[in-house]
Order: structure tokens, then sequence, then C-alpha cells
């Protein structure tokens, strides 16, 4: 198993667990994080991870050896989604018997919901489709239909106060945001200099979940971002994250740091996450490109794809 970012394993950034800020791997030319495998030159720009054949750098730390006796799905989300919401529910540090909120319910957003309700808490995601609400609900996650009115609905749910907590798994590609929707479709349009340039210096990011969960969460309460957002200069209602006390935690996964508590998880016979119960289409790599189109647009009840080259 091969995590989504590079880390050496011994940089000072590493041995504190930030593999994702690893000195070593670091696009310093960029001002960014850990190299990523199959990233733009933000993130170091190599190749991976979706693909026949992969060099790993730093692959005597970062490769997790697995057994052959379980489906692969029991270890493939180790790379990525299954640590990403193992971090994002950590992060969101919900005290005993306390409820989160978890915001999308795509790949990250289900496993958030089940670690959420493997950790004991009462769990209530907010998703607009359909078949993910029923997929989550398998698991004995509450759910809801995302509406103008969530936060009301929320509140209504947790005595008046909100969640103690919320998980934002969905990041600049939520829906309802026309301005958001405009400036990334604006970029795209971009020679590829200055569309670089409108991501350092532009708002592109669709806000409205990101809003949405800071009008939901309970004063004192904790978001986490897991959900990914790329413009530098999009706007933050500080003035009412300061009055409720809002703390926020967020970044890359730092895979390595969390994969030794995963996998014997991930190897229990019983799958207390449900890992068995995510992928909704196997395709070959030639079909990848029709496959994102069809996840992007939520078409034929798809959550997670396996590729298999």
């Amino acid at each position: 198993m091969i995590p989504f970012n590079i880390s050496c394993g011994h940089c000072w950034m590493c041995v504190r667990g930030l593999q994702s800020q690893c000195e070593t791997t670091q696009v310093r030319e960029q001002g960014s994080g850990a190299s990523l495998l199959g990233f733009s030159e933000l993130y170091g720009s190599v190749p991976g991870g979706q693909a026949e054949f992969l060099r790993v750098p730093h692959a005597d730390y970062g490769s997790v050896k697995v057994g052959h006796e379980l489906p692969d799905e029991r270890y493939l989300y180790l790379s990525d989604i299954l640590p990403t919401a193992w971090q994002g529910v950590k992060y969101a540090d919900v005290p005993d018997g306390g409820t989160l909120a978890v915001f999308g319910l795509g790949p990250v957003g289900q496993f958030a919901a089940r670690i959420g309700r493997h950790f004991g808490q009462r769990v209530i995601a907010v998703e607009p489709v359909a078949e993910r609400r029923a997929m989550a609900e398998r698991h004995g996650i509450e759910t809801l239909d995302f509406t103008k009115d969530i936060g009301d609905e929320l509140r209504e749910m947790t005595d008046g106060r909100g969640p103690d907590a919320v998980v934002d798994a969905v990041g600049m590609e939520s829906h309802d945001s026309p301005l958001g929707a405009f400036a990334q479709n604006a970029v795209n349009m971009l020679p590829e200099a200055l569309a670089k340039k409108a991501m350092e210096t532009a708002g592109v990011d669709r806000l409205t979940v990101l809003h949405a969960a800071i009008d939901s969460v309970r004063r004192g309460g904790t978001i986490s971002l897991s959900g990914v957002y790329g413009g530098t200069a999009s706007p933050m209602p500080l003035l009412n994250m300061f009055d409720k006390q809002i703390q926020t935690r967020m970044g890359q996964c730092n895979v390595r740091n969390w994969t030794d508590e995963l996998l014997p998880i991930v190897e229990d016979p019983s799958d207390p996450l449900g890992v068995m119960d995510l992928m909704t289409h196997t395709i070959g790599i030639d079909e990848a490109p029709a496959a994102y189109e069809k996840f992007q647009k939520k078409q034929d009840g798809c959550i997670k794809v396996i590729i298999r080259p």
C-alpha cells in the first residue's frame, strides 16, 4: 500500500507525525508541503498514482506491507481516503458522548461518519444525494438533505446549540454557489500561467458548505476541514468565527501517522468501518476519464470507483 503523499520518515516534521509537511520532499519553490503522487507542479509533478506502473520515492518508509488473504479493498483505502477521514474525525475532537456533523457523503465523508460512530459519537451526515444518504444509513448514521435551513435543523436536533464538531468532507466542489462555480470555470479557461496566478491570488472556492458548517457548529465547537480548498483569497466570516469561539483544524492527511492504528481495524473480520461497503464501480484504467465525469455529475449511484490497471 502506497500513501498518496511522499514522506521520508526521519525529518523534523515526519518524526512529529506531520508527514504531509515532510521537509525532505517539501516543494519549496512553490511554498508547498510534501510532494504528492500524481499532482501538478504545486506538489512536485511526481508521476502516478493511477497508472499501470509507479515509481515510489522513499518507498523504504512510505510503503506498507499488507496481506494476501483479504480483498484489495481492505487495504486500498489506506492509501488516502480512510486515513484522511480518520484524521478529520481526530481533529474534530468530539467530546465523549458528543455529536459530530459530517457535511458530504462522498468516500471521505462516508468513512468519517462511520469512524465517528466507531468512536461512540452521535453522527448526523448532511448530503443532497439520496443514494449517498442511503449508504450512510446502513451504518447507523442519521442523515439530512442539504437545505438553506440546515443550521436550524441541526440546532433543533442538538438542544438548540448545534453539533459539537463538524467535518467538512466536501471542499471547493460544493454546489449552490454560482459565484464560486463561475470563478472555477473561468480559471479553467485561462492559459496555464494565468490560471496559476489566479489560483494564487483569487477566491475561487465554493464556500457554501464551509459557511454552513460555521453557522451550524455550536459555540466553542470545532470545524475540521478534510475537503480541499484551493483559493488563496477565499473570504471567511472571521467576525462570526471569533464571536462563536470556533476552533478549526485542517490540512493534507499525514497518512503514515495513522496507518499503524488503521491496519488492524481494516483487517478485523467484523469490518467495523465497513470498508467492504463503499465501492460502487470497478473499471479498467482506460475507462477512468468517463468514470471521473460520472462521479463528478453523481450519476449511476457512483460513490467510489476502483480502477484495476
